[in-house]
Parts: structure tokens; C-alpha cells; sequence
């Protein structure tokens, strides 16, 4: 029968611990006996037995406090690490990698040993931490360019209007410009305000059972005029599925995906949204003719305020915090959104949500709109 590693580790200290109690007695033995082979009169074999025992004892203790003078040290050492590394994460320095050499142990029992799992556990910590200081850093990096960039054109354009010489036309133009870098700073405001309460879980969570096909068809509907003024063919196949859901939260979804679909796809080109089931999960897929992106900014696509190309979002009117709601809202329905995207040949995006519903297949009422199926 195999034993756990726990298990002999207990067994060898014992054994260890066994064989130097015997040799002490051992030592205690022939010490005495030599003493008494000197002496003139015999002792009584119970006091002969005390005696040895007592020797014995006292070697033990001298032998164990002996090997404990080049433990303790090590051990001592190692916890005035360990506080000292925990001062400097408190005082907010990251910078900790911990590493406490346990001599001759193999790498299995070396993992078990509850110094390393101590060790282990404080640098994963200051890790972590490190990593989310990492992450607030480039929020408020951020936030404060997302924020000081409208902030500046409104002041510019606001101190250029107060040129009497402006002609009519310069005046309008300068106002339009307030008025979209007011709409963007809006639009960023509201979008902080989403993310915070999302993080801090106290948005209302209401899933309830409805009808996801027709809630993507009204939404597509309701974005016509977007993808109708860049001539854009709408592609819609949807079956009929029934999902379990918070329908507003995943309403925030789908817009966000279709207006970065309208956004980046260029005039004439082609969106594709298609909706079915695959086993106890709904499958979301909204495909455009965009640019496309590259391999590494698909990696951090979802992270806050992450834009693909820079210039492109600059232009569009974009924060980077869309697909970091859409992520967000789907994480908290136990789903997933994920995006394919090879550059210049366009992207797409797949968001799977559990169903907590039978589907009923088939295909929903569609209608022809300009030679799209919607």
C-alpha cells in the first residue's frame, strides 16, 4: 500500500530521533560500565539501571540541543525574512521574491514543507499586488488622457470663441467641437460609472427567461440608421433560443460589439450576426469586414481603456472601455466572449452563454430589408 509523503516524513524524524536516544543510552552504557569495572564493591542492577538511563537522557538532550543551535538560527532567519517582507508590502514596495533553501530536500517534499508554502504564499502576494498596483497606475494614467484631451480642445476652442472677428461659420464649427468633446467626456463618465458599479457588485442582477433572438433583431434594428448611412450590408441568422438572463445588462453587450462592428467596418463593407445553440449554451457571433486586428492586441483587447490602433479610436470617438463592459457583464452570466480577428481581413466576435432553458430550434420571423435578411 503506497503511503503519503506526510506520512513518512513523520516516520523518518521518529526513526531518527530513536536512533539517537539508543546511541545515547548506548554511550551511557559503556561509560558507566567502564567506571564501575575501577570501582572495589558492585551496585545494585536497579541503580545500575538509573544511572545509565539518567547518562543516556542527558546525552540526548545535550546531542538534541547541539543540532538545534544550527537549525534554529536558519529558522529564525528565514521568519526575520519573511516579517520584513511583509512590512515592505504594507508600506506599498512589491518587490519581494522570497527563497528559503531547505538543504537536501527533494522538490516533492521541498513543496510540502509549510516554510516553503509560507514563502511561496508571500511572493505570489506581493505578485499579485503588484500586478493590480501595475494595473491602478495605468487606470489613472489613463483616465486623466481620456479626460485631459477634450478638456483641452474645450478650452482652446472655447478661448477662440471669445475672437470677436469670428465669422459665423468658424463660430458654429468651433461650438460643434465643444458640444462632441462634452458628448465624449459624457460618454466616459457614464462608462466609469458602469465599470465601478459592476466591480463593486452592486449593480441589480435580474436575470430572468426571454427571448434572445428578438432582443438582437430590435437591437440591430435600432442601429439601421448607423450601418444604413455607410452602406453597410446586415447579415442576420438567428434561431430561436430562450435564455436566462439579465436582459438590460445584455443589451449593453450586444450594443457595444455592433457599434464597434459599424465603427471599424468601412463604407460598403459587411456585418454578420448569428445566433444558435450549442448544447446547454448559446452561441453569439457578430463578424465584420474590418481592418482587422493583430495577434497581440487581441491579447489585451479587454483590458480597460486597451485600444488596438490608437489613432483609429482617437478618430472614432472611442475610450476603450466598451469591450471591458461587454467582458464584465458576460463573465457575471458565467459566459464568455473571445475574438478572432486576422488584419485585414476583418474580425470576429463569439460571446457563449449558458441557456438555463431548453432551445427551440428553428428560425425566428425574419423580414427582407433591402435584400438583408433581418
Amino acid at each position: 500500500m503506497k503511503r503519503e509523503p506526510g506520512f513518512l516524513h513523520i516516520l523518518a524524524r521518529l526513526m531518527l530521533v530513536l536512533l539517537v536516544l539508543y546511541l545515547s543510552w548506548t554511550a551511557a552504557y559503556f561509560i558507566t560500565a567502564a567506571i564501575y569495572s575501577r570501582m572495589s564493591w558492585a551496585f545494585h542492577d536497579l541503580f545500575v539501571f538509573l544511572i545509565n538511563a539518567t547518562l543516556g537522557f542527558f546525552f540526548f538532550g545535550i546531542i538534541s540541543m547541539t543540532v538545534r543551535r544550527f537549525i534554529q538560527p536558519r529558522e529564525q532567519h528565514a521568519f526575520t525574512e519573511m516579517i520584513d517582507a511583509l512590512k515592505r508590502i504594507s508600506q506599498g514596495d512589491f518587490h519581494i521574491n522570497l527563497d528559503w533553501d531547505l538543504g537536501g530536500r527533494n522538490g516533492k517534499h521541498r513543496r510540502t514543507h509549510p516554510y516553503v508554502q509560507l514563502v511561496d504564499s508571500i511572493n505570489d502576494m506581493a505578485a499579485n499586488l503588484k500586478a493590480m498596483e501595475k494595473l491602478r497606475e495605468e487606470f489613472i494614467s489613463n483616465v486623466s488622457h481620456e479626460i485631459g484631451s477634450p478638456l483641452t480642445s474645450i478650452i482652446g476652442f472655447a478661448k477662440a470663441l471669445k475672437d470677436e472677428k469670428l465669422d459665423r461659420e468658424q463660430r458654429d464649427r468651433y461650438l460643434t467641437i465643444i458640444e462632441t468633446e462634452c458628448i465624449r467626456l459624457s460618454k466616459l463618465s457614464d462608462n466609469l460609472m458602469k465599470l465601478a458599479i459592476l466591480d463593486s457588485e452592486r449593480h441589480p442582477f435580474r436575470p430572468s427567461l426571454y427571448r434572445l433572438d428578438k432582443q438582437l433583431i430590435s437591437l440591430i434594428l435600432a442601429c439601421e440608421p448607423q450601418w444604413e448611412a455607410k452602406k453597410i450590408e446586415m447579415t442576420v441568422e438567428v434561431d430561436i433560443v430562450e435564455v436566462n438572463a439579465d436582459e438590460d445588462l445584455m443589451g449593453q453587450v450586444w450594443v457595444n460589439l455592433l457599434h464597434n462592428a459599424i465603427k471599424f467596418t468601412p463604407q460598403g463593407g459587411s456585418i454578420s450576426v448569428s445566433l444558435s445553440s450549442n448544447g446547454d449554451q448559446a452561441v453569439i457571433c457578430i463578424a465584420d469586414t474590418g481592418q482587422g486586428i493583430n495577434e497581440q492586441d487581441q491579447q489585451r483587447i479587454f483590458e480597460r481603456f486597451y485600444k488596438a490602433d490608437q489613432s483609429r479610436s482617437r478618430t472614432a470617438g472611442g475610450s476603450g472601455l466598451g469591450l471591458s463592459i461587454a467582458y464584465k457583464i458576460t463573465e457575471m452570466h458565467t459566459g464568455s466572449i473571445s475574438v478572432s480577428s486576422k488584419v485585414g481581413e476583418g474580425t470576429v466576435f463569439t460571446v457563449m452563454l449558458p441557456l438555463h432553458q431548453k432551445v427551440m430550434k428553428g428560425s425566428s420571423n425574419c423580414e427582407m430589408y433591402n435584400g438583408t435578411v433581418i
